[in-house]
């Protein structure tokens, strides 16, 4: 075997699409498929540093972030698929993937865009019409920002409104948009998603 071959995850929800991403990853005489995977978790008890994962998760953007985050951790060089309307590709090229494939790429721009990855360079489809150093496509405003900081701290809707000095009914309205903009109703997420976009700062959080 040739020590040039650059070892592929997929890491992939649907069973059809992880099964097509493998079958053209196998075809091709440069990329080893070293492991195939139904979820993060799966991934990261086989990934090796230094492997490119292709993930192709239906989560929430602030979710696959995550995600992305643990991968890259790892040492793994990630792809994300994604389209204009999921809102992957600017939270995932945040939280440290390589690149975005869109889910309209042939098989042509995905081994290209897998070799592009493995070379130390970052890729991303034309029809995302995203760089890595996009600003964020989810902004909050300052009430907003308030509002998730005492989420993150466990603060519940009433107690919110009396710090604020807000009707709880108003605390509900800017919980609804904030779930809106991050497209997950938890408010697991809506904490993730501050630490995340360095709304709150993590030291703080944690204290």
């Amino acid at each position: 075997m040739s020590a040039e071959l650059r070892r592929v995850a997929v890491v992939g929800d649907c069973p059809l699409l992880r099964s097509g991403v493998a079958h053209v990853v196998e075809g091709a005489d440069d990329l080893l498929l070293a492991l195939v995977a139904r979820s993060a978790d799966e991934a990261l008890r086989r990934l090796e540093r230094g492997d490119i994962a292709l993930v192709d998760l239906q989560l929430p953007p602030v979710c696959l972030a995550e995600v992305v985050g643990r991968l890259a951790a790892e040492g793994a060089s990630v792809l994300v698929f994604s389209s204009v309307r999921d809102g992957h590709a600017v939270p995932a090229l945040r939280a440290g993937a390589r690149g975005c494939v869109s889910r309209h790429a042939d098989e042509g721009e995905l081994l290209a865009a897998i070799r592009l990855v493995a070379d130390g360079c970052s890729y991303v489809s034309a029809d995302l019409a995203v760089r890595p150093d996009t600003e964020p496509s989810c902004r909050v405003t300052q009430r907003e920002r308030q509002i998730l900081e005492l989420v993150a701290h466990g603060e519940t809707d009433h107690s919110i409104a009396v710090r604020l000095g807000i009707s709880e009914h108003t605390v509900h309205s800017h919980l609804d948009r904030l779930r809106d903009k991050i497209g997950s109703r938890r408010r697991a997420d809506l904490t993730r998603f501050a630490l995340t976009h360095d709304i709150i700062p993590t030291a703080s959080w944690q204290g």
